[in-house]
C-alpha cells in the first residue's frame, strides 16, 4: 500500500514538473524585416513580455508568414497588418485557405501606404498620382518588400484590385518590379537605381526620413478608386500622410490605411494573453520611446471591428476601456 502511495504521489510530483516547465518555455514572436518598425518593435516586445514573466523570444517574419505560422503554431505571436488576418480567417487571397486558429491580441498603431518617387522622375513624366505610373504605362523601375510582406500585398492588391494591373504588366511595357529590404530600397532610389520604392509602415516612418535625407521624392497620394476598391475588398481605410511630419510633404496625403497589428494563435491560453496585452498596454510609454508609432496604442482602437481577437486580449482591453 504504502509502495503505491509512494508511486501515486511521484507521479504526481512529476505532472506538477512538467506542467511548471511547460509554464516556462519561451515563446516565439515573429516580428518583420531588419530596418523597419517591425523589427524593432518586436525586439523591445520580446523583452517587455520576458521581464513581465512570459520569456519570449522575436525573430524575423513577414506580413503573410507570421499569420500562416501563429495558425500551424510555428510561432505563438507576430505582426501582420489587420486586412491581412481578415483575408486570412476568410481563406481570401493571398491565402488559399482559411486559417481558423489565428485572432489578433492588439491593433498596435495605423498603418500608412507610401508611393516614395524620386522627385526628378516624377517631374520629368508628369506624375501626380499612383494611377499616373499605369495610365501612362512608364517603363518604370520600381520595388517593394519581398512576397510574404504585408507591403508586397498590400502594394500588388492596389495595383491588381485598384488599377486592374499586376507585376506581369508592368514588366510587358518595360517597367521592372523587384523586391528590396528597407535598407537597399532606400539606397537603390538614392542612387538612381530605382524610381519609385513603395511599401507599408507607420505614421512617423525613419525609413521616409531617412531617404528624404539622401535624395528629394515626392509622396505620391493614392487616388480615390484605388482607395475605394481597396475598401470593398479588403476592408481598409483611408489615411492622410500630414506635411508636419515629413518635408517632402506639404498639404495631406490621401493613402491606403490599415493597422499593424500582433497576431495571436488562438488556442494560446487566455490567461497568458491577457497578460502579455497588460502587459503591453503597461509599457506603452516605454515602447514608444523606440517606435513612436505606438503612441497611437488606445483601448478604443486595439479591437479590430470585424476580425477575431483573442478572448485574453478582449478581456483585458475592456477592463481598461
Amino acid at each position: 500500500m504504502f509502495k503505491r502511495i509512494a508511486v501515486a504521489a511521484a507521479l504526481v510530483c512529476a505532472t506538477i514538473v512538467s506542467v511548471s516547465a511547460s509554464a516556462q518555455d519561451q515563446l516565439r514572436f515573429s516580428a518583420g524585416p531588419p530596418g523597419g518598425n517591425w523589427f524593432a518593435l518586436g525586439g523591445a516586445l520580446a523583452e517587455t513580455w520576458s521581464k513581465a514573466g512570459i520569456p519570449t523570444s522575436s525573430g524575423t517574419g513577414g506580413g503573410v508568414s507570421n499569420v500562416v505560422n501563429a495558425d500551424r503554431g510555428k510561432t505563438d505571436l507576430g505582426f501582420s497588418v489587420t486586412s491581412l488576418v481578415g483575408a486570412a480567417t476568410k481563406g481570401e487571397d493571398p491565402f488559399k485557405q482559411a486559417y481558423e486558429n489565428v485572432s489578433v491580441l492588439a491593433n498596435v498603431y495605423r498603418q500608412y501606404t507610401y508611393f516614395v518617387m524620386r522627385k526628378d522622375y516624377a517631374e520629368a513624366n508628369g506624375i501626380k498620382s499612383v494611377a499616373d505610373i499605369v495610365d501612362k504605362k512608364l517603363p518604370i523601375r520600381m520595388a517593394t518588400l519581398k512576397p510574404g510582406t504585408s507591403s508586397e500585398f498590400v502594394i500588388r492588391a492596389a495595383f491588381e484590385k485598384g488599377l486592374g494591373v499586376g507585376w506581369k504588366d508592368i514588366q510587358g511595357w518595360g517597367g521592372s518590379v523587384s523586391f528590396a529590404s528597407y535598407d537597399d530600397g532606400s539606397n537603390q532610389l538614392a542612387d538612381n537605381h530605382l524610381d519609385c520604392f513603395a511599401f507599408s509602415v507607420g505614421r512617423a516612418a525613419a525609413v521616409v526620413l531617412k531617404i528624404e535625407s539622401q535624395v528629394d521624392v515626392v509622396l505620391l497620394p493614392v487616388d480615390k478608386k484605388i482607395l475605394d476598391a481597396m475598401s470593398n475588398a479588403l476592408g481598409t481605410v483611408t489615411f492622410e500622410i500630414d506635411p508636419e511630419i515629413y518635408k517632402s510633404v506639404t498639404e495631406p496625403v490621401p493613402t491606403i490605411g490599415d493597422y499593424t497589428s500582433i497576431v495571436v494563435r488562438k488556442d494560446l491560453d487566455e490567461d497568458t494573453v491577457y497578460n502579455m496585452t497588460k502587459a503591453l498596454w503597461e509599457n506603452k510609454e516605454t515602447l514608444q520611446k523606440g517606435v513612436k508609432a505606438v503612441e497611437e496604442l488606445n483601448p478604443q482602437e486595439a479591437v479590430p471591428a470585424s476580425v477575431p481577437a483573442h478572448p485574453g486580449a478582449v478581456k483585458f482591453w475592456k477592463s481598461v476601456q
